[in-house]
């Protein structure tokens, strides 16, 4: 047996995968347990281990997959990479509302996104180089007529019959020492110029990259939808063709548990309105991750009444609070130079048992800081401060904050 599909082949019986969907939760202290308990009723040791190791990514596979991750195969890499269903469900509406009729799904990893697409009932073939990735989106696909999968190199295949593409390329570098994040869109695979030669065929084009894709590397003529769930920015996708909408060049899409919200801009990247800076005053506003990736955060300012701090820094303020999705909002309590050992005064004279400390344009560590200004065992029921370190032009400031509710 290859040495790839080594943890999933034992389970691709009708016995050993009814055998893992009736194990209990995975749990770290009692898996040894489980372990013995499965090799005391005769299980085979490669069969045991692979029960334990789908069991363990199961269990971490529900923060994206929900319930449906306790019927599907994962392996780590594959699990890392693969797009949260409800942001699957998103890019899977893509195509229903173009008309697409036939999707080739190149990279399909886990299946994730051809998963979404077929219980929309569209077509779509999902493609895996990696065969032991492709036994899993296999097995997590067989709900689903409309889907099939296919283990081949996604550049080889005739793209003919298709009139839809998504990609997810891989993005990381695996070697017999584990594995690298990769940074340059050609090292991706398939390419930044694979995506870009099957755009100029006219097709409905859609792919996935990491979040922090410099905007100097999306091309021209396609939509860039940064998308944040929970405040966590989970991708940035380019939409080309009949897949990007009219008017959008740049996105940002912030969904969570109390909905979902979209800030968008027709204008080129480095074309927001100019950054207005004010004073500190009343109520400090940090947009969402997304809102900065998509070179948002002018807008947003305009958009809320709200000024900079600093020019070159994504905080910002008003004299007002705000109710915004793109923002996390405080009252400011209190501002003051840094100096730590003036904090650390601070901090004594407060009675602090406990400090979050947030940052931006400022070198600080802020686990050093909190060292630093609560030497020794913290305080039992101390009081609780929120500390913003930043820069505003040359003077490096700490706003003693409130956290709001987010709306």
């Amino acid at each position: 047996m290859p040495a790839a599909v080594s943890q999933i082949a034992p389970l691709l019986t009708p016995e050993a995968f009814a055998l893992l969907n009736a194990l209990e939760p995975y749990s770290e202290q009692d898996s040894l347990a489980m372990n013995l308990r499965l090799r005391k009723d005769g299980h085979a040791p490669e069969l045991v281990s692979a029960l334990l190791t789908q069991s363990r990514l199961r269990a971490k596979a529900t923060a994206k997959f929900g319930e449906f991750a306790q019927d599907m195969l994962f392996t780590q890499a594959g699990l890392e990479q693969a797009t949260r269903l409800s942001v699957a469900a998103l890019h899977a509406e893509r195509y229903l509302r173009a008309g697409v009729s036939r999707v080739i799904d190149l990279g399909c990893g886990l299946g994730a996104d051809s998963l979404a697409i077929a219980s929309l009932g569209v077509s779509v073939t999902a493609v895996e180089r990696d065969e032991e990735t492709a036994a899993c989106a296999a097995v997590n696909l067989r709900p689903f007529p409309e889907a099939e999968v296919v283990q081949a190199d996604a550049t080889t295949l005739d793209l003919a019959p298709f009139d839809g593409v998504w990609l997810d390329p891989a993005r990381r570098e695996v070697s017999s020492s584990g594995s690298a994040r990769l940074w340059d869109p050609e090292a991706f695979s398939p390419p930044l110029s694979f995506v870009e030669g099957l755009a100029a065929q006219s097709k409905a084009v859609g792919v996935k990259f990491g979040p922090g894709m410099p905007h100097e590397s999306i091309p021209g003529g396609c939509e860039a939808q940064w998308v944040s769930v929970d405040g966590d920015v989970t991708e940035v996708a380019l939409w080309f063709n009949a897949l990007a909408r009219p008017g959008v060049r740049r996105a940002a899409l912030v969904t969570g548990a109390t909905g979902s919200a979209e800030l968008t801009s027709a204008a080129g990247f480095g074309e927001s309105p100019e950054a207005q800076s004010g004073p500190v005053e009343g109520y400090l506003h940090e947009p969402d991750g997304a809102v900065i990736r998509a070179g948002l955060v002018s807008d947003l300012a305009e958009r809320i009444g709200a000024h900079f701090l600093d020019p070159h820094i994504a905080y910002l303020c008003s004299p007002d609070p705000v109710d915004s999705p793109f923002a996390r909002s405080y009252r400011i309590l209190q501002t003051m130079p840094y100096n730590v050992k003036a904090l650390r005064a601070w901090a004594k004279a407060q009675e602090l048992g406990s400090v979050e400390i947030k940052k931006r344009g400022t070198a600080v560590t802020p686990e050093e800081l909190r060292r630093r200004i609560l030497p020794g065992k913290a305080r039992k029921g101390g009081a609780h401060a929120t500390l913003v370190l930043t820069r505003i032009g040359d003077d490096r400031v700490v706003l003693v904050v409130e956290p709001l509710g987010r709306g």
